[in-house]
């Protein structure tokens, strides 16, 4: 595959609908999402793998016209207001499943599932025309690192040149620690990963072996599990990786709820 002919982004999406409703803690979240949209060239089409959609096959999106799922609770109605009409592409679909099922990993196909706040709230940021076809792949409900890169590896067969594959997920996601007044061992654990996940995504000193072995036993880096409890805001990243192949080329690293985050282009 002609790296030309793929982009890969791992975005840090925040918190639910708030980056669409004025709130402070994402200022630098959406200043850098419409920088990088801004610097890329336009996508024809974009393949978007969300931490909030997980299944137990590799699962495909083939609705043309996908509906919002607005899947958070307990915002302002305006959150449920939020429309992002951007059309799907079955034929990219029906390309995505089959190059899957090519690579021997198992897939299907939902014709009727719509876009999660994971894919349309980015989205809507970076691209607000929503004029941009757009293909939802699943997470596995193994949360198997190594199933990650797989699937992302697969991604790279897809035989389409402008296309942006975008992993959906936030580099630090422990929903306990956002309720809470960060403490210096916090802050200590958020730093301590976060540098940890960006040597690991970018170093050149590493080779792809060590880069991806790295990836698989991501909960040997330090504060792992404190960052991540549940990996599934993680994994997207896994995705990209394998789609990539290689080491980031843009790193982003910024202030999201108080947090330190990441976000990684290659």
């Amino acid at each position: 595959m002609n790296a030309q002919r793929q982009r890969v982004l791992f975005l840090s999406h925040g918190g639910g609908p708030l980056p669409l409703l004025g709130d402070p803690g994402h200022r630098q979240m959406i200043d850098t999402l419409q920088a990088i949209a801004g610097e890329l060239p336009r996508p024809s089409a974009m393949v978007l793998i969300s931490a909030h959609w997980e299944a137990p096959l590799a699962t495909v999106g083939g609705a043309a016209r996908p509906p919002l799922i607005h899947d958070y609770y307990g915002f302002p109605d305006a959150a449920y207001q939020i429309e992002y009409p951007a059309p799907g592409q079955p034929q990219l679909a029906q390309s995505l499943l089959q190059v899957l099922e090519g690579q021997g990993i198992e897939a299907a196909l939902d014709e009727q599932r719509g876009f999660d706040h994971g894919m349309f709230v980015p989205l809507k940021l970076m691209y607000p025309q929503a004029d941009i076809p757009c293909v939802q792949l699943s997470l596995l409900d193994s949360l198997d690192a190594a199933a990650h890169i797989r699937l992302g590896r697969a991604l790279r067969q897809l035989d389409q040149d402008g296309l942006l594959i975008i992993g959906s997920g936030f580099s630090f996601h422990n929903m306990r620690a956002f309720f809470s007044k960060p403490t210096a061992q916090s802050r200590a654990d958020n730093a301590a990963f976060e540098q940890w996940l960006v040597e690991t995504c970018s170093s050149a000193e590493l080779d792809e072996a060590q880069r991806e072995q790295r990836l698989v036993d991501w909960e040997q880096a330090p504060a792992a599990r404190y960052c991540h409890p549940r990996e599934e805001h993680l994994l997207p990243l896994h995705v990209c990786y394998g789609a990539a192949a290689g080491p980031a080329q843009r790193v982003w690293r910024i202030e999201l709820l108080g947090r330190q985050a990441s976000l990684y282009l290659w």
